[in-house]
């Protein structure tokens, strides 16, 4: 007999949005989406039942309200989709607590902690399949001093980000970002100085810059299974970042299956035998950058989730909710795939692609994917008839330009 079953969507960014569009594509009916926060990506959506639960992203509340749900629901399982780093760990973390009905794709609390806590990440996995930017971590609020031989070794600029993320965005401040690139002694020291000031105790990761802008910077994303297989894979090359301070990072431009490097297969199959060696399971997007002083590609982060620009995957043709749907309720194996189709996703106008990306080979891919209708914007779904939400999007183009004018990175 066929398990009843349904999907609960965790989060109101871009991310749940797109995930959301994911199952609509799939039933052409309402998902249910649970978030702290009321914003208007998701809660104006026409294809959401949005509900809001303030206190969602503590450990009480969470629980709380996620078993508050399952009992309202006449179902076998529900497949649980977190959105955002702090969600996820609350999956994992709350589990044994969480009714018997929720399934998920997580990897275990020992490979998050490695993976997601940046400092630990870097020091783990110096010698692994994949190669690291240089590194040193700088332990906050124990009164050290930066020990200038070991930032000496790394050469400005450098970048400066937090080793744990969760505890940072816990600790506002002004001039916060979410990376910060410094190019002298005393820039660094005044970042530093900052940090420590707003509260935040956790290690700092300062680390060389590797050259290039942003489309030298890679997107790949991969699925393993339930088993700790892999599934799926892609390599994307970024044209454009998020441009205010808190964004840096986040991809709103990229182009999968090209690579004006030349497209080599040989980072992901070095990307897969890491993962299936640390039996990774769940979704992951790996954040690169390619070094064109020795032609290799760095691993900056790893994310333990699809990423808020992963909707490339299902205009590709693999969507991502299926992917879940077919692992946890139907147990499908399906054999290690990597997704080679040139296809483009862009958040913004196509005047900020054609203005503001560097490379010329990268645009005038773009431009030729443009005219070939092979690009996609994640949020903007024709079935999704909510008008508030379409002046909610015509609002963001305009401010995207704004944007892309204002600040330089």
């Amino acid at each position: 007999m066929e398990p009843k079953f349904d999907v609960l969507i965790l989060g109101s960014d871009f991310n749940a949005y797109y995930m959301a569009r994911c199952y609509h594509e799939i039933y052409n009916r309402k998902v249910d989406v649970i978030a702290k926060r009321d914003l208007g990506v998701v809660s104006y959506s026409s294809i959401v039942n949005f509900k809001q639960e303030p206190d969602l992203e503590t450990n009480e509340g969470f629980v709380k309200a996620l078993n508050e749900y399952a009992q309202q629901k006449d179902l076998d399982k529900i497949i649980l989709i977190a959105t955002s780093d702090e969600l996820v760990r609350l999956v994992i973390e709350n589990q044994n607590k969480l009714d018997k009905k929720y399934v998920h794709n997580y990897p275990s609390l020992e490979i998050l902690d490695k993976i997601l806590v940046k400092d630990t990440f870097y020091e783990t996995f110096t010698d692994c399949e994949f190669d690291i930017p240089k590194t040193y971590n700088y332990p906050c609020g124990q009164n050290q001093k930066i020990e200038e031989e070991k930032v000496e070794e790394l050469k400005y600029p450098l970048i400066v980000k937090p080793g744990n993320n969760i505890e940072y965005h816990l600790h506002k401040f002004e001039g916060m970002y979410k990376v910060f690139k410094v190019n002298t002694r005393k820039e660094l020291q005044e970042v530093v100085d900052k940090i420590e000031a707003s509260g935040y105790k956790s290690n700092l990761v300062i680390q060389e810059f590797i050259p290039g802008d942003d489309c030298s910077l890679f997107d790949s994303i991969f699925y393993c299974s339930k088993d700790k297989k892999v599934q799926l894979m892609t390599l994307a090359q970024i044209g454009l970042q998020e441009r205010n301070p808190g964004g840096i990072g986040n991809a709103t431009v990229l182009v999968n299956g090209f690579n004006e490097h030349g497209y080599d297969t040989k980072i992901l199959e070095n990307l897969k035998a890491f993962m299936e060696r640390i039996g990774y399971q769940g979704f992951a997007e790996f954040d690169l950058k390619y070094d064109e002083r020795d032609g290799k590609y760095k691993v900056l982060e790893i994310n333990p989730r699809q990423a808020r620009s992963s909707y490339y995957l299902a205009f590709g043709g693999h969507n991502l909710v299926q992917y879940l749907i077919d692992d946890l309720i139907y147990h499908k194996e399906k054999p290690a795939t990597i997704m080679t189709e040139k296809l483009a996703l862009s958040f913004v106008p196509n005047s900020v692609i054609k203005k503001y990306i560097t490379s010329k080979p990268l645009r005038d891919e773009l431009i030729r994917l443009i005219k070939q209708k092979k690009i996609v914007n994640p949020l903007k779904y024709k079935k999704d008839k909510s008008l508030r939400r379409k002046i909610y999007l015509i609002m963001k183009d305009i401010n995207y330009k704004k944007k892309y004018k204002q600040y330089k990175w």
